[in-house]
């Protein structure tokens, strides 16, 4: 699924959510300027997928049609086949690595990050019969899936075999943060391209 189709599911879901909302709070829920949430809404009103009505004459409400109710529903189905898509996509990476770790010998794993990958990691661990030595992250928490969550600086003081980074637009930071711990390129994991 591509931006558009999220940025227009995401309108039609506030949208039937509260007619009322203002195109700043829908703004700042598309992570986009104004002027570009206006765009968005008149074209979506443009395809026939919302009415614009004003009540009164200086309030403005959104009012889904029939067939923003059939988009709506078409792009839901969408966002989920690509959700599951991605999900099994990076299990597959997150195996691929992991076994490839495990064949040379590394069975004590630190997983670096605390996201949604980092769950995934946890619970491909637990399926391979590899040991989690624990969570580090950059931002404070203290804990994440029961487990304490330390900051990097405390790698120097554990025994690991390595560390899987588990933050993909983080991977260039989490890797410079590591070697300025004098952690070895070595026990690095990092998620290979799709497969």
């Amino acid at each position: 699924m591509n931006l558009q189709g999220q940025r227009d599911l995401l309108l039609l879901t506030e949208l039937e959510r509260d007619g009322a909302v203002t195109q700043r709070s829908l703004a700042v829920k598309l992570g986009v300027a104004l002027g570009l949430t206006n765009l968005y809404v008149k074209r979506l009103a443009r395809k026939g997928y919302i009415k614009i009505t004003t009540i009164p004459s200086h309030r403005v409400r959104y009012l889904l049609t029939p067939q923003g109710f059939a988009e709506k529903s078409r792009l839901t189905y969408l966002y989920m086949q690509y959700s599951l898509a991605h999900y099994r996509d990076m299990r597959a990476r997150l195996r691929q690595t992991l076994s490839r770790a495990a064949e040379s010998g590394m069975k004590r794993v630190v997983i670096y990050g605390t996201g949604e990958l980092a769950e995934m990691a946890y619970l491909s661990l637990r399926e391979m019969n590899m040991v989690l030595v624990g969570f580090v992250d950059d931002e404070q928490q203290a804990s994440f899936l029961s487990y304490p969550v330390w900051r990097p600086q405390t790698l120097t003081e554990w025994e690991f075999d390595a560390v899987l980074l588990a933050d993909l637009d983080g991977t260039v930071r989490q890797r410079a943060n590591l070697g300025r711990h004098h952690i070895p390129d070595a026990k690095i994991l990092a998620l290979g391209p799709p497969i």
